[in-house]
This record gives C-alpha cells, structure tokens and sequence, in this order.
C-alpha cells in the first residue's frame, strides 16, 4: 500500500496571480498638442485647465462667466494653451476632443452633458459627480516624467490626498532628473549593443544608483559609468543565477527589501505550498511561476528533482528564486540546494527570511527569551525523512523547564512527542501553544498544557507548537488592543 508520504508530485508550472477587480483602470493619457473640452469656469475648472495644459493639451473653455482665476491662467498656461468661450458649451464643439471636462452644477445639465460627450464619442468626466464620468482623476505625485496618481473612485478624495502626502514625502523631488534621465537615455542603451538580460542590468544598475543619490543631477558621465558596470556585470548576468528567499511564514509586509528586489528581477519562481498568494503578488509579473511543493506526509515533489530544475533554469541564464516559507535556512532543505548550485558553479545567495517560530511569537506578544522564564530556545522538526517521528532528539533538553521549545511540522506525531518528553522529565502540566496560519488573517491559536494540547484537534493550516513558560504569559499579552488573531485563541480543556 502507498503512503500519502510516498506520493509524487512533478513541478508544475502555474499561472501568475490574477489581477484583482479594479474600481478604475489607470491610464495615462498623451494630451501634448490634442484639444480637450471644458464646460464651466468657476474654480474648479480652472484648477482641471491648468492640469490638462500642464500636460500639453489645448484647452477650449466655455463659460459665460469666467472665474478670475480662469481668466489669469488663460494668459500664462503652464505648457499647452487655454483658450476661454465667454459663450455656454455647445454639443457640436466636442468633436474631434480628446476628452470633456465639465464643472456642473446641476444634475439635468450634467446628464446632457455626459450624452453630448458619448454622442461626440468623447470620453467625459462631470466634476465631483462620478455616476457621469467615463474616467476620474487622481491625487497627483509629479516628478515628471515620473507621474504617480492615487484614486479612491471617488469614495474617499481626503483618504486619496492623505496618501498622495505620505508618496510626496518618500520622493525625492531630484527623481524627476533621473526620471528625464531615463527618458533621454533609453535610444542609447537600445544602441548599445547590449542584450536584452544586458539591458535589463543596466537599468536595474540605473534604479539602484538613483535611489543611492536621488538628488544628483544625471550627466554623460554617470550614463557612461553605468554603462561601463553593465558591461563589467554583464557575463554573469547571462550566466544566471539563483537565489533562495525566504518569504516568511505569510504575512507579506514581512518580507525584507531584499526579498522584494529578487522577487521584482526573477525570471522564474519555485515556490512551496506554504507560500502565500499575497507573497506572490509582489514577483514581477512577467516571471514564469512554477509550484514545487512537498507537503508533510502529502503529495510532494522530489528534492533531487527541485535541484535538477533550478539548476537547468539557471544553465540557461534564468534568473531563478528558490521561494520557502519562512526562514529557508530553519527547516527548508537549504543545504541540498546551496550544494546542487555550487556543485554546477551556479551563483547562489541566501535572502533570509521571518520563520514561523518568529512571527507566531510577534502576534502572540510574547518573547521566546523571557529573562525570567526561558535560558534558550530550541527549534525541533517533528518528522524526519521518513515521515515518522525523529530518533535522535535530545530528550532531556526538551524536558528542560528553562527552554522553549518550537516544533515545526507536528501534527502527525505531537502524542508521541509529548509522551517521550513527559517520560524524559517534562511536566505535563507544562503550557503550550499551538499557533496555524501564524501572521495570516485566519491565523489561529490554541493554549493548553501539553499533555492536554497532544489531545487536541489542532487547527487547520501550517502549525508549530511552542512548548515553555513562556506560553503562560500569551494570555496576557495577547489581550492588547488591535492584535488581529485576538478573537481566535482557543483554551483548550479535557474537561
């Protein structure tokens, strides 16, 4: 008979995440030169002439009375040029726009409005009104040609703006320079004679010196020294690489820059079961996705066969990341892929990860060190290769009333466990926990002594169980205000 530990699982490549519903499509649109429509002139069209003439258009208003403000912007419009109607809007005027602005009032003109513009086959958009617009405008962050725009589809314009302030305040405004930088630089790399992977580094060069000196000013020098590092970088660009990240026990704001960096450059991803969806939403979106699982005592793929793929990926000039589940050095077969890589003279770095045990002690606000209650910690894997409980843990230690204990992958064997332990010394009556889904929304918890928890169903999803004293002090700790997995804990009780 097979085992569920004996099933095989073959890497399967899976599609990239979905793109989520969106409220809006954000779309830039090229106004230089083109004629855009605007009905209205009180302040808030004036405010809309002046962004659309920023952006090159050519604006025709039509206001029998046109604001001051209109007025003075008329003669000195930012880039473009506006041209004010003392005359109400007309239907006709429409043709041949690239879009309609209206600042309306009234409901009745503002319907009319909308069906003279789909009538033209205008796009349109009705000032504060959004049940008559085509397309809205956002919360804007200029660095042009760096553009950023926030939009709540209306449902919260100050909510928009908070966001465009903390945006503004994280760039600098010298990204505008290495923005236009990039604008005026891209035929010559084209030209280059570079590669594409060449071409690729030499703006992945490019971003990580801009983002070093953000307020610098870009000059031939500094392209002719980027590109004089693409090429000195370059062979073993083309050669490909590997890397394993960590990409922690689920919650994505977890992840380190330097996870999000080679998740943002990969050619291709292996990624385990444990890895969440929200993880894989950060990898660029153009990496081929390939799920290479193994499962405790479920369907799983063979490591030598992980080991042969990832090394033929980056043969041919992939840039591979390994992805695990928390911290790929605690309990994540590391070591045979750092070998297989060495072994084939593949490039090969560790990202570190937040494993399980860290992460589950962070939502719990408790320290696994507590000065009055732990002098250690030890982390216990509670399967083997085999599948079954492993021969050679050190008992005494586990039953060490000073130590905390975390036992990774547990389920399967946590009553053989806990009656090896109470035998070797530990006291039944010792607290434990066991934490699934650890920093993920369904996170769940479950408190009780270890003799009584090796009874319990324990929850659903990736588990480890904590076992010490300083499992006493969750009760407290786990009472604070905004902890998201508060209402989850479970006391355990066999009574």
């Amino acid at each position: 008979m097979t085992s569920n530990h004996d099933k095989r699982r073959m890497p399967a490549e899976s599609a990239p995440p979905r793109m989520q519903a969106l409220a809006r499509l954000p779309v830039f649109f090229a106004l230089h030169g083109k004629r855009v429509f605007i009905a209205g002139g009180n302040a808030a069209a004036a405010w809309k002439a002046e962004l659309l003439a920023a952006a090159g258009a050519l604006v025709d208003i039509y206001a029998t009375d046109p604001c001051d403000e209109l007025l003075d912007l008329a003669t000195a419009a930012p880039a473009g040029a506006i041209t004010v109607h003392r005359k109400p809007w007309e239907c006709g005027a429409m043709e041949g726009c690239a879009l309609a602005i209206g600042a309306i009032e009234a409901d009745a003109e503002a319907r009319q409005f909308q069906a003279a513009a789909q009538f033209a086959g205008v796009p349109c958009n009705v000032i504060d009104k959004p049940y008559f617009c085509d397309f809205s405008f956002g919360a804007i962050v200029n660095r042009s040609p760096l553009v950023v725009a926030i939009s709540t589809d209306g449902a919260a314009p100050v909510f928009a703006q908070a966001i465009r302030s903390r945006i503004e305040a994280m760039l600098p405004s010298g990204f505008a320079r290495w923005a236009g930088a990039a604008r005026s630089w891209r035929s010559a790399v084209k030209q280059s004679g570079l590669s594409f992977n060449g071409r690729r580094l030499f703006w992945q060069i490019f971003t990580r010196t801009a983002l070093q000196n953000p307020n610098a000013e870009p000059s031939r020098v500094d392209f002719d020294t980027l590109l004089e590092k693409t090429h000195a970088e370059a062979p073993a660009a083309e050669q490909g690489s590997v890397t394993l990240v960590g990409a922690g026990p689920g919650d994505p704001e977890l992840l380190t820059l330097r996870a999000l960096r080679a998740l943002q450059s990969a050619d291709v991803i292996l990624y385990d079961d444990l890895v969440s969806k929200e993880v894989l939403d950060f990898a660029r979106r153009e990496a081929k996705h390939m799920l290479v699982g193994k499962t405790g005592h479920g369907p799983s793929c063979k490591q030598s066969e992980i080991n042969v793929l990832m090394v033929g990926l980056a043969k041919s000039g992939r840039r591979v990341v390994r992805l695990k589940g928390g911290d790929p050095m605690i309990f994540g077969r590391a070591s045979e892929e750092i070998q297989a890589c060495r072994t084939a003279a593949i490039p090969i770095e560790v990202v570190p990860g937040v494993t399980a045990a860290q992460g589950a002690a962070s939502r719990l606000g408790v320290s696994l060190t507590h000065r009055s209650a732990a002098r250690r910690v030890q982390y216990l894997t509670g399967h083997g290769e085999s599948g079954t409980l492993p021969d050679d843990i050190d008992w005494r230690g586990v039953a060490d009333p000073a130590a905390t204990t975390v036992i990774y992958m547990p389920k399967k064997t946590l009553r053989q466990f806990t009656d090896r332990a109470i035998a070797a010394g530990l006291d039944p009556q010792t607290p434990a926990i066991a934490i699934a889904n650890a920093t993920r929304p369904d996170e769940t918890v479950v408190a009780a002594p270890i003799d009584e928890l090796a009874e319990a169903a324990l929850p659903d999803g990736p588990t480890i169980v904590m076992i010490g004293s300083v499992c006493a002090m969750t009760q407290t700790s786990h009472s604070g205000a905004g902890h998201r997995a508060e209402q989850k804990i479970k006391m355990h009780s066999q009574t």
